[in-house]
């Protein structure tokens, strides 16, 4: 018998991003799977049933995934939808298992094998699995944007017969996938750019696009790629360098996110209220409660002269890319899954076992098994 994969239409609120696209579901067809999708799941990014070939639709999302031996989604499906899936069976989404206790355990007593895609691991040959850096690119790229729609001046240098109009001046904290990609687009849309963050290898990237790096002479490398928290002589060594530079800045984008963690504090009320009158920030991590102390997580604020943006779920926006690469992201996991036809999960690869949050009635992860049995 060939995998059956059910695909579902995603259901939370702003999410216009859909797990599978017609060229992934060509190439999956190739493996020897059928694929089942449900109605309209396309539809917020312009994708209708129609566009898909070699796939079978149904309106139902419980009678969708009832025999289904892999499913997929972008957020994690309702505790209903999990409920008719069969025992046994394989979940590949985003789950955030410290902000959704309740479905990890229901995952749990349902023997269901969840694959969580925030959970895949940043090595070299997990990269074409890696569903965060795939969405946090398109991420940085569109908070560049949102910072010059939001400024009352535009980003490059303009000679005009009145005289010459000086280039704005970016600054992006958190220097990331989303930081960097932000960095480029910044500089490509002709701003001044310059970049920021608590780990020192990554001045040879931002330089590498451009930009000026702000050096603190803080050293605050964490595990898997990811800054350690700061104590609090470090953060007063920080901001005394850093202060000057959001100050003198038109648009400050920040980027810093632990994932299972609050946000860290970059930018300081006291920061704020010295900024430029017009100046904008761009808050990407407002998921995590923001990088700045006035954010507001999914709101658009003005504090003096200064405007905030906190967008929510940004890879969303952008929902056409975001769900090819997504959907690529998937593939690439699944081909390590699929074999010869049949379903064959190798427990002893890094990727397969890393990835996994619950399997046979338990919770495999260590962090998550502590947020959610604690």
């Amino acid at each position: 018998m060939s995998v059956k994969i059910a695909v579902l239409k995603e259901t939370r609120q702003n999410e216009r991003r859909v797990a599978m696209v017609p060229a992934v579901a060509d190439k999956l067809a190739k493996l020897g799977v059928e694929i089942h999708m449900q109605s309209g799941a396309g539809d917020a990014v312009k994708l209708p049933d129609s566009a898909f070939k070699n796939v079978s639709f149904a309106a139902n999302p419980q009678g969708l995934v009832s025999d289904a031996d892999i499913v997929l989604a972008v957020q994690p499906p309702s505790a209903e939808v999990i409920g008719a899936m069969k025992e046994g069976a394989i979940l590949l989404s985003f789950v955030y298992a410290h902000k959704e206790a309740e479905l990890v355990k229901l995952l749990r007593d349902r023997k269901i094998t969840c694959f969580a895609m925030e959970l895949v691991p940043r090595i070299t040959r997990a990269q074409a699995m890696d569903a965060l850096s795939s969405q946090a690119a398109l991420s940085g790229y569109y908070s560049a944007l949102i910072g010059a729609t939001h400024l009352a001046r535009i980003l490059p240098m303009m000679t005009t017969a009145v005289g010459s109009i000086r280039p704005a001046k970016t600054l992006v904290m958190g220097l990331g996938v989303a930081g960097l990609q932000a960095l480029a687009t910044a500089r490509r849309l002709g701003s001044m750019v310059e970049g920021y963050d608590v780990r020192p290898e990554t001045k040879e990237q931002a330089e590498s696009l451009g930009a000026k790096f702000v050096d603190t002479g803080v050293d605050a490398r964490g595990q898997g790629g990811y800054a350690r928290e700061l104590t609090a002589e470090e953060k007063e060594k920080v901001a005394a360098v850093v202060t000057k530079h959001i100050q003198q800045a038109d648009v400050v984008i920040t980027t810093a996110a632990i994932p299972g963690r609050p946000s860290p504090k970059l930018v300081s009320k006291a920061q704020v209220d010295g900024m430029k009158a017009g100046s904008v920030i761009v808050d990407l991590a407002a998921e995590g409660g923001g990088n700045c102390e006035y954010t507001k997580p999914g709101e658009t604020i003005q504090v003096g002269q200064v405007t905030i943006v906190a967008p929510l779920n940004v890879p969303s926006l952008l929902g056409e890319h975001a769900s090819e690469l997504y959907a690529k992201n998937q593939l690439n996991l699944l081909e390590l899954m699929i074999k010869d036809k049949a379903l064959a999960l190798d427990w002893s690869d890094e990727v397969v076992a890393k990835t996994c949050l619950t399997h046979g009635g338990e919770i495999k992860n260590e962090a998550a098994k502590k947020a959610v049995e604690a």
